[in-house]
C-alpha cells in the first residue's frame, strides 16, 4: 500500500495527501488482450468471468491538463463489466485501439490490457492545470460520459458528441481500481449521507434512468403517466420506479420473483407483475414470437392500472421489444436504453405506425443530467439500490453473479475503503431519509 491511499483511508487533509506522493502503479481489475478470444465457441450463459478478470499491478498513465486523479474508495459492477469480461458483443480492446489513434493523450488508452469499470466514489488525489472547479481532497462520485470539450458536434447535448464514449469500457484505467483517470467534467460532489459503497453504485444507472424519463432528452414523465418498468427491481429500473413516483407518474414494474414483489412495494411500487408467475412466453421458438401472449401483457396491465401505459421503460431487449411496442397506449412512447437479452430486435410495425406509437433511444447522460440525477441522492429524493458488497479481489465472483442475475438492484465493489460503512459525513440527512428506506434492497436481498 502506499503512502499516498494510507493518507486518503487516514481521511487527511488536502496539504498532506498533495505532498505525498502518487505511486507509479495500482491495483486493478484488468482483462487481457491475449484472452481476448478465450470463449470463442461459447455460449455467453457459460462464459465465466471469473476466468478473465484479473487483479493486477497497472502503470498510471501521465495525466492530462483537463483530468483528475482520483483514489477509488468503491466502485460497482455494471452490465458493461459483464460485456467486458465476457469480450461480447465486441472486445472492448477495438474501442481503446480506435481511442488510441485519435491524439496523443488517446494514446494512453491501447494497452495490452483494460482496466474496467464505469462507476466510483472517491477523492480526488490530483487535479491538472486547467482543472478549475475541483481540487485534491474534494470527495466526489464519478460519472461515465467520456467526452472531448473540443468537439462542436457534443455542445448541445454531449450524448451527440462524435466522440462519445463510456468511460471504464470504451477508455482504459476505469473504476474498478485503487486509483483512477477521469476527466474533470465526469465529476459530480458525493452524497455527504451515504456510504462510500453506497455513493459508488449510482451514477452510471441513475444518470441513465433520468435523462430516460425525466429529461427532455427521454420520454419525460408527466403527473398521471403510467410507466410500465421491466426489470423494476434492477439497476436502472429501480432508479425508473423511483422517478416516475417524484414525477408524480404510476410505475407497473415487472419483476421475477415474489422477493422482488416485495421490494418494489417498499420502495413505493404498488402494481407489480411477477412475470415468472405469470409465466409469459413472448416467443414460440427462437424466429416467432407470440401475439396471444402480448394481449395476456395488456390485459394484466389494464387489470391493475385501468388503462396501457403511457411510456414503456426498455432495456431487456430482443425478449420484450415486440411485448413493448404493443403494450404501450395509441401515441405513447417506448423509450430504450440496452438490449441485456439481445439487440436483434423484432416487433409488429403495424402497432407502431398505425398507433402512432414512438420509439426513443437513449444513451447514458449528458452532464447537466447526471449532475441533476446526482442532485436526487443528495437531497435524498431517491436512495441507491445496493444489494451486496464485494472486496475488489473478488470482482470476477461479483461479476458473475451480475451475469447470473442472482442479486437485485447493485453490487457494490470496495477498492481503497478498508470495510463497509465508511465516508458518511452528514448524519442528519441520512436520519431524515431512514436506515430502513436506505437499506431496502441489502435488506431484502439477504431474506432472498
Amino acid at each position: 500500500m502506499s503512502e499516498l491511499l494510507d493518507a486518503v483511508r487516514a481521511g487527511a487533509s488536502p496539504d498532506v495527501l498533495a505532498a505525498a506522493p502518487l505511486p507509479a502503479t495500482s491495483r486493478g481489475i484488468v482483462v487481457r488482450r491475449e484472452d481476448q478470444h478465450m470463449f470463442d465457441g461459447v455460449a455467453s450463459h457459460d462464459k465465466d468471468p471469473r476466468a478473465s478478470l484479473h487483479l493486477e499491478e497497472f502503470e498510471l498513465p501521465e495525466m492530462a491538463p483537463d483530468e483528475v486523479f482520483v483514489a477509488v474508495m468503491a466502485s460497482s459492477i455494471n452490465f458493461n463489466t459483464v460485456w467486458t469480461s465476457i469480450f461480447e458483443p465486441l472486445s472492448t480492446f477495438g474501442f481503446l485501439d480506435r481511442l488510441g489513434r485519435e491524439s496523443y493523450w488517446g494514446a494512453r488508452h491501447a494497452r495490452d490490457y483494460h482496466v474496467l469499470g464505469s462507476d466510483a466514489a472517491g477523492v480526488v488525489v490530483r487535479a491538472g492545470s486547467a482543472v478549475r472547479n475541483w481540487k485534491v481532497g474534494d470527495e466526489v462520485t464519478i460519472h461515465c460520459n467520456h467526452v472531448d470539450d473540443q468537439d462542436p458536434s457534443g455542445h448541445d447535448d454531449s450524448m451527440l458528441a462524435a466522440n462519445q464514449r463510456i468511460w471504464g469500457f470504451e477508455t482504459n484505467f476505469g473504476g474498478l481500481a485503487d486509483i483512477t483517470l477521469v476527466k474533470a467534467n465526469q465529476l459530480m460532489p458525493k452524497p455527504k449521507h451515504l456510504t462510500w459503497e453506497e455513493a459508488a453504485v449510482n451514477a452510471l444507472t441513475n444518470s441513465t434512468s433520468y435523462r430516460m424519463l425525466v429529461s427532455r432528452n427521454g420520454a419525460p414523465v408527466t403527473q398521471g403517466d403510467k410507466v410500465l418498468i421491466w426489470g423494476a427491481s434492477g439497476g436502472i429500473g429501480s432508479f425508473a420506479v423511483q422517478h416516475v413516483l417524484n414525477s408524480g407518474g404510476i410505475p407497473i414494474g415487472v419483476v421475477s420473483s415474489a422477493s422482488k414483489v416485495a421490494t418494489l412495494r417498499e420502495l413505493g411500487c404498488e402494481y407489480v407483475i411477477d412475470r415468472r408467475e405469470k409465466d409469459y412466453r413472448f416467443w414460440k421458438d427462437e424466429h416467432t414470437q407470440d401475439e396471444s401472449e402480448w394481449r395476456r401483457l395488456g390485459k394484466d396491465i389494464r387489470a391493475l392500472v385501468g388503462e396501457d401505459p403511457d411510456i414503456v421503460f426498455e432495456h431487456p431487449g430482443r425478449s420484450t421489444m415486440g411485448a413493448s411496442v404493443f403494450v404501450a397506449k395509441r401515441a405513447g412512447t417506448i423509450v430504450t436504453c440496452a438490449a441485456t437479452s439481445g439487440y436483434m430486435i423484432e416487433y409488429d410495425n403495424r402497432h407502431l405506425w398505425m398507433k402512432l406509437k414512438t420509439i426513443k433511444g437513449t444513451h447514458f447522460a449528458n452532464y447537466r443530467e447526471a449532475w441533476a440525477a446526482n442532485q436526487t441522492l443528495i437531497d435524498g429524493k431517491v436512495v441507491p439500490p445496493l444489494s451486496a458488497v464485494f472486496p475488489l479481489e473478488q470482482t470476477g465472483e461479483a461479476t458473475y453473479e451480475m451475469h447470473h442475475n442472482r442479486h437485485e438492484g447493485k453490487i457494490g465493489i470496495l477498492c481503497v475503503a478498508e470495510r463497509e460503512g465508511l465516508g458518511i459525513s452528514d448524519p442528519e440527512t441520512r436520519a431524515r431519509v431512514g436506515e430502513e428506506r436506505l437499506t431496502i434492497f441489502r435488506r431484502h436481498d439477504r431474506e432472498g
